[in-house]
């Protein structure tokens, strides 16, 4: 098994699987290549576990009619969406903006701007609502505390299942 290993001032061994699938090996300074490749060999099962998760969350082809025709679907759909789940849930916000984003399909800052990527129109509408939810959720939550997830789950009960529609890589 082919692996990165990178050494730093640390106490523990980890791994990571890189965006691209890459394994990468953290380790301290002094580390034999033997212990390392022994850690390796014993993470095997939790490596190619991941790694088939990571790549299957990779973003759709950059295909620019396939873009075009998703942008166009969440800027008609995304702001009217928010407004409707904004007044459910009692909240307002300055600004909804449709971007680009590969990996982060919704994102919400201090100053009350929603941003949603074009790909998540990919998804079922179960996972866009979520994702909705979710963001409005950090306007009264600024982290993915306990609090936070007892803010959607009031509004959704059922947003674990939602979630694990986007792990599974949802995609019509």
């Amino acid at each position: 098994m082919e692996y990165t290993v990178r050494y730093s001032d640390r106490r523990t061994l980890s791994l990571e699987i890189t965006r691209d699938g890459q394994t990468l090996v953290r380790a301290p300074f002094g580390f034999s290549e033997d212990r390392i490749a022994s850690f390796v060999s014993e993470k095997a099962a939790w490596i190619d576990r991941h790694r088939e998760k990571i790549l299957s969350r990779r973003p759709l082809p950059e295909d620019p009619e396939t873009e075009r025709r998703l942008r166009a679907l969440a800027e008609a759909r995304l702001p009217a969406l928010t407004e409707i789940w904004a007044g459910r849930m009692g909240l307002s916000y300055e600004a909804v903006r449709v971007t680009g984003a590969r990996y982060r399909l919704g994102s919400c800052n201090s100053k009350k701007h929603i941003c949603y990527s074009y790909r998540l129109m990919a998804y079922p509408d179960a996972v866009i609502e979520y994702v909705v939810v979710h963001e409005l959720a950090h306007l009264l939550e600024m982290n993915h505390s306990s609090r936070f997830y007892a803010i959607v789950e009031k509004y959704m009960p059922d947003y674990r299942e939602r979630r694990k529609m986007i792990a599974a890589g949802g995609a019509r």
